[in-house]
């Protein structure tokens, strides 16, 4: 995309699921033109985010970039409501990001958020950008970079396809996945199951991983059957540890030969 002359922009860039090296010859290019980042504090337990983003920012950027920080709002976990209460999350991080824009970006310069993963993949930011443009008070350009997801760096580190041949599979939340397992698939990739709804269903094979590319990373896999009592306590004493836990798994039903 070509910066319209005058007009501020910004770059949503994927940096990985947590490995430095996850990152993209385009998007260190990205990082290297940035002006401004833009980061989310979310609190001590998740400072670990912070530094990764700052170690990437520092190795790619020039010397005069500016990083500035935000607030990240709370939300309800576990609310009655899930749709409200993410419309309701969203509106209010993105009065925290125009602020942000208003205030550090200026004419003709580029700012970054840096996202974990892809941003195209249960991640708000480009819903976000695009409220803010429709409230009508900020202009800016942006431009999205993709990066590796969780996702596809679960199945590289257990050797596996995502799919079957020529079957589909499904990417889905574990709230969803508590509901029934998907119609028409045998393969099914979960993320953000706070409730392990994987433990529902003891004749399938799973592929876990929690912190995946990063120095915490773990892995397991079998028949939910024999390794879901380990991964539950497994995933309970890392986020104990940690403070917070960012785990996906592949979910693959048996099928007859």
């Amino acid at each position: 995309m070509r910066q319209t002359q005058g007009v501020r922009k910004i770059y949503v860039i994927g940096i990985g699921a947590g490995d430095p090296d996850h990152l993209t010859l385009q998007a260190a290019k990205a990082i290297g033109r940035t002006n401004v980042f833009f980061l989310l504090d979310k609190g001590e337990a998740k400072q670990s985010l912070i530094d990764l983003r700052e170690r990437i920012i520092r190795a790619y950027s020039h010397p005069h970039k500016r990083i500035v920080e935000g607030r990240d709002p709370d939300r309800d976990r576990t609310p009655d409501d899930y749709t409200g209460t993410i419309a309701d999350w969203r509106t209010r991080r993105s009065q925290v990001i125009e602020d942000l824009i208003t205030e550090h970006l200026r004419d003709e310069e580029t700012g970054s958020i840096l996202v974990w993963g892809d941003p195209s993949l249960y991640d708000s930011t480009i819903a976000i950008l695009e409220e803010i443009l429709e409230r009508g008070a900020t202009a800016f350009e942006y431009e999205v970079i993709p990066g590796i997801s969780s996702v596809s760096a679960l199945a590289a580190k257990h050797r596996i396809g995502l799919n079957r041949v020529g079957q589909p599979f499904q990417v889905t939340t574990g709230r969803r996945l508590a509901e029934g397992w998907p119609e028409g698939v045998d393969d099914v990739v979960v993320m953000l199951d706070a409730q392990q709804a994987f433990t529902g269903h003891p004749d399938a094979e799973i592929y876990w991983g929690a912190y995946v590319g990063t120095e915490d990373e773990l892995l397991a896999s079998g028949r939910v059957a024999e390794v879901a009592e380990d991964i539950v306590a497994t995933r309970a004493e890392a986020r104990e540890r940690h403070g917070w836990i960012m785990d996906t798994y592949l979910l693959r039903r048996r099928t007859a030969d």
